[in-house]
């Protein structure tokens, strides 16, 4: 049987190359808010916001360095008796409470909606594609809270923002509405980890031995409303600090407690980047960067970490360099105490010293000269 043979489709020649299109920077120019970039801030509550509509109150949008594109950040603050617009949308979003107290109402069910209350240092999720809504309590003072969201990655791979904001799907495996959603107390899971929906206060959290990363350091790993992202919280002793290590993109790490600083490089640079910071600083260490957080003050540091990545759902694609708290020359993400620069140690001592503060580092570090 003879093939027949068919002519190509007519191609339509250009000179102009294809345009390249950033769905998500399209996105944040719409929005009409601060835009904040950089490798930290030293104060979200500080923080110049400008109006958003969106949110029903004023905000920004930060994209700081370490994020790597993958997710952000929204700082937004509703004044007074306010409360925002109701929204859904399928990009996660994990919220912390700067300050103030109020509501939130969650649902797939306009007849059948959550509510539950918070107040500085709660820590909640969002479900995906679920309608929110947030009150501020006080008639007085202005509340403020941030989200981390991946919205960079999702509005970058659907484009289409009828899709991201405006989508019937209900992900009822996630959220089902249940009356005590917000409630229940959660589960820990061996490995430090708790699965939850809702932390009344990460400042007072209860925390677990995290020996391996040195500081006398303790550690809960957190896992929210079945996401695909994650958070944890750690403190360390004064006078101390934790061993160097690396991960992937977008760790923002919020600062809750306490006074000290980051240290920040690339394997092999022979500087670092210095980020000082007390409560209420955030940074982000960039991908496959080395990290060093230090206590300098007389207090536990405590910080919260809200993850491009959790523990529970592994995301194809995602940083692969090695088990946390194992030695980089065992094939780890872990610089140990004796492998570390001495140089690091000799600032360390430095920043104490100018803060009246005594070094605890003695036994850990080869040439720590304290006597505690």
């Amino acid at each position: 049987m003879a093939l027949e043979m068919t002519s190509a489709p007519d191609i339509t020649a250009s000179l102009d190359p294809m345009q390249r299109v950033d769905a998500y920077e399209e996105w944040q120019r719409s929005e009409g808010v601060p835009l904040v970039t950089g490798f930290y801030i030293g104060d979200l509550n500080t923080l110049q916001l400008g109006p958003w509509q969106r949110k029903g109150g004023s905000g920004a949008i930060v994209n700081l360095e370490g994020t790597g594109g993958v997710n952000d950040m929204h700082v937004v603050e509703l004044g007074p008796g306010r409360s925002s617009e109701p929204e859904h949308h399928i990009y996660e979003a994990m919220i912390y409470v700067l300050s103030g107290r109020g509501a939130t109402q969650v649902w797939y069910d306009e007849n059948r909606k959550v509510s539950f209350e918070w107040g500085p240092g709660s820590l909640f999720a969002i479900p995906i594609n679920a309608h929110y809504r947030v009150f501020n309590g006080s008639g007085v003072q202005p509340a403020r809270y941030v989200a981390v969201t991946n919205a960079p990655t999702i509005i970058s791979l659907f484009h289409n923002s009828g899709f991201v904001f405006d989508n019937p799907y209900r992900f009822e495996d996630r959220f089902s509405g249940a009356d005590d959603y917000f409630t229940n107390e959660g589960t820990l899971h061996r490995g430090r980890t708790l699965e939850t929906n809702f932390i009344a206060d990460v400042h007072t959290v209860q925390l677990h031995d995290w020996k391996a990363r040195g500081g006398g350091g303790t550690n809960v790993m957190i896992e929210l409303a079945q996401n695909s992202m994650g958070a944890h919280v750690s403190q360390f002793r004064p006078g101390t600090y934790k061993k160097a290590h690396r991960h992937g993109p977008g760790a923002h790490v919020i600062i809750l407690d306490g006074q000290g600083f980051s240290l920040l490089w690339r394997e092999g640079d022979a500087d670092w980047m210095k980020c000082d910071w007390r409560p209420g600083a955030v940074v982000v260490p960039p991908e496959n960067w080395f990290h060093e957080h230090f206590n300098s003050g007389a207090n536990p540091a405590r910080y919260l970490a809200l993850r491009f990545t959790g523990r529970h759902y592994k995301q194809r694609g995602a940083y692969q360099g090695g088990e946390a708290d194992v030695s980089v020359k065992e094939g780890g993400a872990q610089i140990e105490y004796e492998d570390e620069d001495p140089r690091i140690h000799a600032m360390f001592e430095d920043e104490l010293a100018a803060h009246g503060a005594e070094c605890r580092m003695k036994g850990l570090v080869p040439w720590c000269k304290s006597r505690l």
